[in-house]
C-alpha cells in the first residue's frame, strides 16, 4: 500500500506538465541537447534532488589509477571489496546494496548498460577498462529511477574519451614494478559536420604473487580499442541533428584464481599461491557498438534515440574441487588443522581427482531506447521533463567442462575430461521493457523532482541433458512487473546553502535462474541532508535509510549463497540499512605560488536483517555480508603555479563479515576480513609544453591485510608498488 500510494501521488505531477507542451519555454534548449550525450548527471550536480558525485578528468589524472576500486574511494556511499589487487573483477556496492560482482548497481558506460547480461546474469564478470575513462559519475536518490534496472542503491556511469572539438592527440606511457606497463593513445578531430576519435589502451603486469613450483606469472594482459564517429547537421538547420557511432573491442588474459591461502600461511607469506592453481587463467573478449541519434524538434523539445549491443565471452579455467571437497571446504579443513588438506594445498600430499572447471560463458545484451525531453511553463512553475522507453534483451550461455588432474609429487598430471552436466550446460535469457517519466519543477528557490519507472521482465532458463542440446533436462521461468516512484525536493536557503530530501522505491531483478514466483528485491529509500558551496569550501552531508521488503542475494561462484549454491537466488528476508555520507572539499591555504587542496569522504553504515527469510537460513538480527561500518578517504595536495603537483591519499576500510553469521553465537574465526589503511602518493611536473612526467606509489606504507575471504581463503591487497610515466598532449 505504501508503494501504491507513493506511485499514484507522484504520477499526477509530471503528467500535468506533459499535457501543456503548447506553453513550452522558447530559447532554452533541453538538457539532452549536448555535443555528446554520455552523462547521467552532467551540469545538474547541484540541482539534483539527491546525492551525486562526479570524478572528473582532472581528478582522475592526479593518480593515473587503473583500478576502479581506487577511483571510487573518494565517493561517499560507495563500498568496495578487493579481490585480485588490480580491480579486474570489480566488487562495488552503494548504500548497502551488496558489492559482490557489482551485481546490485546499474553499471553504464556513456549511459549504456555495460554489464554482460544485466537482467539474466547481473554479476559483472566484465568491467570496462577503467584507465581509459575521462570521468566517473555516481548517482543515488530519486533521480536514480531514470537509470534502471537496479534502483536499490545507485548507478555508476563511466565516461569514455570524448571526440575533441579540434584536432587533438594524447599519449600516456607508464612503467612500474612487477614489469607493469601501460600505454594510452588517442587522436581525434572535428572538421565541419564530422568528428572522429581513435583510441588504444594497453596494460600488462606479471603480478605480485608467486605460484608454488611454477614459472607462470600471476598478472594480466589487456588490450582495448575504441573508435567514434560523429555527424552534425549544418548550423541553422530547421531541425538540428546529430548522429554518433561508437565501437569498441577488448581482450584480456589474466592468471586469476578463486583460491586464497590459509590464515597461517597468510601470516607467513600472503603473496604465495598454491601450486594447485597453476592452470587457473581467464581469457575474455568483449565488443560493443552504440548508435545514437538526436534531433531538436524545437528550441525546447528533443528526441534522443539509441541502439546498442554488447557481446562478451570468457573461458575461465580455475580450480573447482579436489575429490569430494570444494576449494572452500579444503581451505576450511586446513584452517582447522587437517594435515591432509594442508598437504594437498602445499603439494606435499598426492591427490587424485583435482578438478579444474572451464567456466566458459558467452553473453550478449542488446536494446533500443528512445527518450523525449523538454521544458515547459505552467503558470509560475518551470518544468524540465523526460519520458523514456527501452526494450532490452540479454542472454548468458554456459557450457563448462571439467579437466581432471592428479597431483603427484606436487605436480598436476592430466587425467581426463568430464563433459558438462545440465547445471553447467544451460542458457539463461531475459527480456525487459522499461519506461520512465521524470519532471523537475522549479518554483522560485524550490525544486521538486518527481519520477516514475516501470520494469516488465520475463526470464527463462533451459538446462540441457546432452552435449548437442537436443534434450532439455529442466526449465525455469519467471516474470516480474513492478512500478517504482520517487520524489525529491531541494530548497535554496541562499546562494551557498541548499537543503534536500527524497524518497524512492528501490528495485533489483532476481536474475535469469529464478524460479516461477520469485519476486524482485524491493526497498523504500529515504535521504535527507544539505549542501554548502563557496569559493574555497564545499560540503555535502546526507543521511540515508533503506527499508528492504525483500533482500535478494544472487548466488555466484565468487559470492556463494549461505547454502553454498553458486547459481539462482536466495532471500535474505527483510532488512534495514541506515547511514551517513559526508563529503568535504576545501582549499586549506593559498599563496601567490602554492595552494593546498583537501578532500574528505566518509560513509557510516548500520545494517541488519529485521525478519527471518523463508528458508530460515537468514534470521532476524543477522548482519549483511561484506558491508563495512566505516569507510574514510582523506586526500591532501600541494599545487604550484609552475605546474608541479603532489598528492597524498589515505583510505580506511573497516573489517567486513563475509557471511550473515557474525552476530550469532558461532565460531567467528575466519568469518571476517581485516580493517586496513592504504596510503597512495603521486607527484607530477611539466618538462615542456604539453609534456608532463609523473610518479606514483600505491600502498606507500606497504600494509597487508585480509581484504576478502570469498569464495575460498584469505586474499591480500596490492603491496607497495611504484610507477613512473609521461603524458604528452599535442
Amino acid at each position: 500500500m505504501k508503494k501504491t500510494a507513493l506511485a499514484v501521488a507522484i504520477a499526477a505531477m509530471p503528467l500535468a506538465s506533459l499535457g501543456d507542451v503548447a506553453t513550452q519555454k522558447q530559447g532554452t534548449p533541453p538538457e539532452s541537447l549536448k555535443v555528446e550525450q554520455v552523462t547521467i548527471i552532467g551540469e545538474r550536480l547541484d540541482k539534483l534532488a539527491g546525492s551525486a558525485y562526479v570524478v572528473d578528468e582532472l581528478e582522475l589524472e592526479k593518480f593515473e589509477y587503473t583500478d576502479i576500486h581506487r577511483m571510487v574511494r573518494q565517493v561517499p556511499g560507495v563500498y568496495f571489496q578487493e579481490e585480485d589487487g588490480y580491480g579486474l573483477r570489480a566488487n562495488i556496492g552503494i548504500r548497502g546494496s551488496g558489492s559482490g560482482r557489482s551485481g546490485k548497481i546499474t553499471m553504464m558506460e556513456d549511459g549504456v548498460l555495460i554489464a554482460p547480461a544485466p537482467y539474466a546474469a547481473p554479476e559483472a564478470y566484465y568491467f570496462p577498462t577503467s584507465g581509459r575513462m575521462s570521468g566517473i559519475e555516481v548517482l543515488k536518490g530519486p533521480d536514480l529511477l531514470r537509470h534502471g534496472p537496479f534502483t536499490v542503491g545507485g548507478a555508476i556511469n563511466l565516461i569514455s574519451t570524448p571526440i575533441p572539438d579540434m584536432a587533438e592527440g594524447f599519449v600516456n606511457v607508464e612503467i612500474g614494478e612487477n614489469s607493469s606497463q601501460k600505454s594510452h593513445v588517442y587522436y581525434g578531430a572535428t572538421e565541419g559536420s564530422w568528428g572522429f576519435l581513435l583510441e588504444s589502451y594497453q596494460e600488462e603486469t606479471l603480478g605480485f604473487k608467486s605460484i608454488d613450483r611454477s614459472n607462470r606469472d600471476t598478472g594480466y594482459d589487456k588490450e582495448d580499442y575504441v573508435a567514434k564517429l560523429r555527424w552534425r547537421s549544418a548550423e541553422g538547420s530547421a531541425y538540428p541533428q546529430q548522429l554518433d557511432l561508437k565501437v569498441n573491442y577488448t581482450e584480456e588474459q589474466s592468471n586469476a584464481t578463486y583460491l586464497g591461502v590459509t590464515d597461517e600461511q597468510f601470516d607467513r607469506d600472503p603473496f604465495r599461491r598454491y601450486g594447485l592453481t597453476e592452470q587457473d587463467q581467464m581469457n575474455t573478449r568483449q565488443s560493443g557498438v552504440v548508435l545514437r541519434h538526436r534531433i531538436e524538434l524545437s528550441e525546447s523539445l528533443a528526441l534522443n534515440s539509441m541502439v546498442y549491443r554488447n557481446d562478451f565471452e570468457r573461458s575461465w579455467f580455475k580450480l573447482d574441487r579436489v575429490g569430494a571437497d570444494s576449494i572452500g571446504s579444503l581451505i576450511d579443513k586446513a584452517n582447522s588443522g587437517d594435515a591432509t588438506a594442508l598437504g594437498i594445498l602445499e603439494g606435499t600430499q598426492n591427490a587424485n581427482d583435482v578438478r579444474v572447471k572451464d567456466n566458459a560463458r558467452e553473453y550478449f545484451g542488446r536494446g533500443v531506447q528512445f527518450e523525449l525531453s523538454g521544458n515547459a511553463e505552467t503558470g509560475s512553475v518551470s518544468h524540465d521533463w523526460v519520458l523514456g522507453i527501452r526494450r532490452h534483451e540479454d542472454e548468458v550461455d554456459r557450457f563448462q567442462p571439467i579437466t581432471v588432474y592428479n597431483q603427484v609429487n606436487g605436480s598436476l598430471q592430466f587425467d581426463s575430461v568430464i563433459q558438462p552436466g545440465s547445471g553447467d550446460n544451460r542458457v539463461d535469457e531475459a527480456e525487459a521493457l522499461s519506461l520512465w517519466l521524470g519532471d523537475r519543477m522549479t518554483i522560485g528557490k524550490l525544486d521538486i523532482t518527481a519520477s516514475l519507472r516501470r520494469e516488465d521482465i520475463d526470464t527463462k532458463q533451459a538446462r540441457y541433458g546432452d552435449l548437442d542440446r537436443n534434450t532439455i533436462a529442466s526449465t525455469r521461468k519467471n516474470s516480474v512487473d513492478d512500478v517504482m516512484a520517487g520524489l525529491g525536493v531541494t530548497y535554496a536557503l541562499s546562494d551557498e546553502w541548499q537543503l534536500l530530501a527524497g524518497v524512492h522505491e528501490g528495485f533489483a531483478p532476481p536474475g535469469g535462474g529464478a524460479t516461477r514466483g520469485t519476486g524482485p528485491e524491493e526497498s523504500l529509500n529515504y535521504e535527507m541532508g544539505g549542501r554548502y558551496r563557496s569559493e574555497r569550501f564545499s560540503a555535502d552531508v546526507i543521511a540515508f535509510f533503506s527499508d528492504y521488503e525483500n533482500t535478494v542475494n544472487n548466488c555466484s561462484v565468487a559470492n556463494p549463497c549461505s547454502n553454498g549454491a553458486d547459481s539462482g537466488t536466495e532471500s535474505f528476508g527483510q532488512s534495514e540499512i541506515k547511514g551517513l555520507e559526508v563529503s568535504l572539499q576545501a582549499l586549506l591555504a593559498e599563496t601567490p605560488s602554492l595552494q593546498f587542496p583537501l578532500t574528505v569522504s566518509y560513509t557510516y553504515t548500520d545494517a541488519e536483517v529485521t525478519q527471518d527469510s523463508d528458508t530460515g537460513s537468514v534470521l532476524k538480527g543477522d548482519n549483511l555480508p561484506y558491508l563495512p561500518e566505516n569507510v574514510l578517504n582523506v586526500s591532501v595536495g600541494v599545487e604550484a603555479s609552475d605546474g608541479k603537483k603532489a598528492y597524498l591519499s589515505a583510505t580506511y576500510l573497516d573489517d567486513m563479515c563475509v557471511d550473515n553469521l557474525c552476530e550469532r553465537n558461532v565460531d567467528q574465526r575466519y568469518r571476517s576480513t581485516e580493517s586496513y589503511v592504504t596510503v597512495d602518493l603521486a607527484a607530477s611536473m611539466p618538462v615542456a609544453e604539453g609534456v608532463e612526467v609523473y610518479t606514483r606509489i600505491d600502498n606507500l606504507l606497504d600494509e597487508q591485510a585480509i581484504v576478502s575471504r570469498s569464495p575460498a581463503g584469505a586474499r591480500v591487497n596490492l603491496p607497495r608498488t611504484a610507477y613512473a610515466g609521461i603524458r604528452v598532449r599535442f
